[in-house]
């Protein structure tokens, strides 16, 4: 088995252990029922992570597009005729 790979029965018996094994090793992974379920990382890494995300609406209004010269019109063609067959 990996050494970051943890059973849940082993992580909550052991818990300073898996702690610092995360600060020195990096993320650990705890499995239930031989499945893959939580991944605990170091709180650095955590907040690097969630700190670039951002609301969409922020991440548009912040776009090299954005501004008042772009122009976004409506396609004023009529649609194309079509036959559905039964």
């Amino acid at each position: 088995m990996n050494s970051n790979i943890w059973q849940l029965q082993d992580a909550k018996s052991r818990l300073s252990e898996l702690v610092d094994q995360t600060l020195s090793e990096g993320t650990q992974i705890i499995t239930r029922r031989g499945r893959k379920t939580v991944a605990l990382i170091p709180f650095d890494e955590y907040e690097r992570v969630t700190r670039q995300q951002k609301p969409l609406s922020q991440f548009l209004l912040e776009s090299p597009l954005a501004g008042p010269e772009l122009s976004i019109e409506r396609d004023k063609s009529l649609p194309r005729d079509f036959e559905i067959e039964p």
